[in-house]
């Protein structure tokens, strides 16, 4: 058997890449398709993409991990691929956290309680983004009428008129934002 040289080598190399450009093809565009109503988007096995809202804009973000059994279990129920338990996250110091809104009751919508979208504090380019979200579960009160709250301020004024409660029960999600207003990666 004859020894390779490194030029030959080079030029095996740049061969097999040419023959690989040569018969590759484009990368499918993903497909537009509901999943169980919730208004999300998938290609394949990847995770859905998952409407949000940010200061009054909508943001487009996934779920990925979760801290807690029950929270990574409903995710992955309501989203279709497996949401990973890292019980870890939990254990993030709060200058790794940004904050998610989700809401228990209210309005009816696409979030994991089956009401509105969740609402995030930041998004990628403000200061304070995380994609480690500090899950707040927003409640609305009896008596007053719930609608849609678009941004945290909307939120941090109806928990100052009494019309809903907020905890942080110290569950944590990674949950990237891809798309935002004025923004996407």
């Amino acid at each position: 058997m004859k020894p390779i040289t490194i030029p030959g080598m080079s030029l095996t190399v740049f061969a097999l890449l040419l023959a690989a450009c040569a018969r590759a093809t484009a990368t499918p565009s993903p497909t537009a398709a509901p999943m169980a109503g919730m208004g999300q988007t998938t290609s394949g096995d990847l995770a859905p993409l998952v409407t949000g809202f940010y200061d009054g804009g909508e943001v487009l973000f996934i779920h990925t991990e979760a801290s807690d059994l029950d929270v990574a279990d409903m995710l992955t129920d309501m989203m279709g691929p497996q949401v990973v338990l890292v019980p870890e996250l939990a254990q993030a110091t709060e200058s790794l956290l940004a904050n998610a809104y989700v809401f228990t009751n209210g309005v009816q919508g696409m979030g994991p309680f089956g009401f509105q979208p969740d609402v995030f504090d930041s998004v990628p380019g403000d200061e304070g983004y995380r994609p480690l979200q500090a899950v707040n579960l927003v409640t609305w009160q009896e008596g007053p009428t719930a609608r849609e709250l678009h941004s945290v301020e909307e939120i941090q004024a109806a928990e100052a008129a009494g019309e809903v409660s907020i905890d942080r029960p110290g569950i944590v999600a990674n949950m990237p934002i891809l798309s935002w207003p004025g923004g996407h990666r």
